[in-house]
């Protein structure tokens, strides 16, 4: 489902702020300790970063494709470790249960 022009907007922009304040600031620290930090990765659930191309009814955010690449290039502004630390989740951790998965699951 995709979210509605303003809803968009402000999402983007709450990504961007946070790369901005959050992430960029953080660089040299992830590179140094080949780790993000557990509070930025709590923060990042809190954003739905964990949850962008997951259904809502799954509990995830529900982006289309065209959103969750927005949202990949604000944060292709900072260090691909950030991106790293949720990519799996949203991508090969999820889809095939999002596809193929039974209710159980």
């Amino acid at each position: 489902m995709a979210l509605d022009p303003e809803t968009r907007s402000q999402f983007l922009a709450t990504i961007r702020r946070f790369v901005d304040e959050r992430l960029r600031p953080l660089e040299s620290k992830v590179a140094e300790d080949d780790a993000v930090p557990d509070d930025v990765l709590a923060e990042m659930k809190a954003l739905g970063l964990y949850g962008v191309s997951i259904p809502e009814a799954y509990g995830g955010l529900g982006l289309s494709m065209e959103e969750e690449c927005l949202t990949a290039f604000e944060l292709g502004r900072c260090s691909p470790a950030f991106r790293s630390a949720f990519g799996t989740n949203v991508g090969i951790g999820s889809q095939g249960l999002v596809m193929f998965g039974t209710d159980a699951q």
